[in-house]
Parts: structure tokens; sequence; C-alpha cells
């Protein structure tokens, strides 16, 4: 038989805790899906509650299982709802103590697999720009900044002072898009001292109306910090169109959401 789900399990229990008749009802398979009917409010806010209490142990099993820590799905319904009933056979001190062991394993796990996969990252991110540096039209820079004119533009180039708008598209290496200006349907404005080392650097090398494609190394992007899709020590590309530049002095609109 198929694992259920862990919140599915526990919001059943709890739908059959809450709604308990006088009788006895038939013994209840703890790992057993059921469709309920659901017609009144009382049953859909005791349903609620159960799914609430599910989704939450069902995301925390679910992180601690990618740094391979394991349950008994059985035992784990069975100890919520002796929990439940107020007859557990652990006391809260007990539960304290071993909740709190595991905690600190999962951070320990989860703090090697970051390590490592910072590693793996910037080994990946090496190869990558050893061979993207032999393309033709591609220029790099004393930093180890890599880009390629897609589009000229003309007259003067911004200081790391000025504030740009612009147009852009944020990718990981592997095509993975993370931040764009386009999906927003809306430029933005950012000073240049106020982001990555790399953009910082790129962007004063463009004029108004050009579009350049960057391809930022960990050390000039976020290096050992992790952001949203950007995991420790990526690799960037971005495809920068460089609309306008603003005076220092006029406040920016919106930073980038990078």
């Amino acid at each position: 038989m198929k694992k259920a789900s862990i919140y599915t399990s526990i919001t059943i229990f709890i739908v059959s805790i809450l709604t308990l008749s006088a009788c006895h009802p038939p013994p209840v398979d703890p790992m057993k899906v059921e469709i309920l009917v659901l017609s009144t409010q009382q049953q859909k806010q005791s349903y609620a509650i159960g799914a609430s209490v599910g989704h939450i142990i069902e995301s925390k099993i679910a992180n601690q299982k990618k740094v391979e820590v394991q349950y008994d799905q059985s035992l784990l319904v069975k100890g919520f709802i002796a929990a439940l009933q107020g007859q557990s056979q652990l006391n809260k001190e007990e539960i304290k103590s071993i909740t709190g062991t595991v905690e600190t394993l999962v951070r320990e796990k989860q703090a090697e697999l970051k390590a490592q996969m910072g590693q793996e990252n910037k080994a990946v991110g090496v190869a990558f720009l050893k061979n993207n540096a032999q393309r033709a039209g591609i220029t790099v820079t004393k930093s180890g900044l890599q880009y390629e004119v897609l589009k000229s533009g003309e007259g003067s180039k911004p200081k790391a002072t000025d504030t740009v708008k612009v147009n852009y598209l944020g990718t990981l290496i592997g095509g993975t898009e993370f931040d764009s200006s386009y999906a927003r349907s809306k430029p933005a404005s950012f000073p240049l001292n106020r982001v990555i080392k790399g953009w910082t650097e790129g962007v004063q090398l463009m004029s108004k109306g050009a579009k350049y494609k960057f391809y930022v190394p960990s050390d000039l992007a976020y290096g050992a910090r992790s952001t949203g899709k950007i995991s420790s020590y990526s690799t960037l590309i971005f495809e920068v169109e460089l609309l306008e530049i603003i005076h220092a002095s006029k406040p920016a609109t919106r930073r980038p959401g990078f």
C-alpha cells in the first residue's frame, strides 16, 4: 500500500477525534486516506485545523528529509493522537530534549550540505567562465568579470555614484531565472554603488541605449551568501539594457531584486 502523506493522515485523525459520538467507532487504519463529507461549518473548521497542523508538520519533515533525517510515519501519527488525548508516553521535558537534539542535527547537516554545494558551485562556475572566456566577442576585465556587447549605445557612461534606469534578466549558468524586470513589465532604477560588484563595474562600461550580457564570478556577486534561487558561490549571468542615466542627487525609484 502506498504511504499516505503525513498531513492527510493527521487531518483525518483530528476530524475523527473531534467528532466522536458516545458510541465507539470501528478501529481506524492510521495511514488510510478517506474522502470525508464536510457539509457543516463545524466540520470544515475541524478539518481546517487538522490540515493547518498537517501542513506545518509535512513541510518540516520534507525539509529534514533533505538532510537524511527520517521518521516512522505510523509512530508519528500515534504520538500525535496520544498527545492530543493527553496520553503521551513522553513527558514535556523528554519531548523538548529529543526534538532539540534533532533540530541541532538538522542544522549541522544543513550547514554541511550548504558548504558542499558552495564548493561545487564554485568549481562549476570556474570551469564555465574558463570556457566562456574563449568564445568570440567575450571580453574579460582585470577583476574577472566577463561581458559581451549585444547592442552598442551612445553618449557618456554612468559613474558608480550615478543612478541608472535599466531593464535586466538574471539567470544562473544552468538557465534558471531568478530575477527579471521584463517579467514585472517595469524597468528598475538604482544607484550603481548599492548593488553587487559585478553590476557596479559592468554597467559603468555601458552607454545609454546599450545592451550587454555580463558573466559574473561568485566573488563579484554574492560570494558565500545565498538568496532566493541563488545558492552560495553561484556564478550569475545578466542581460542588461541601459535606458537612462540619472544624476546621483535624484532618488532611486526602486532597488533591484538581487
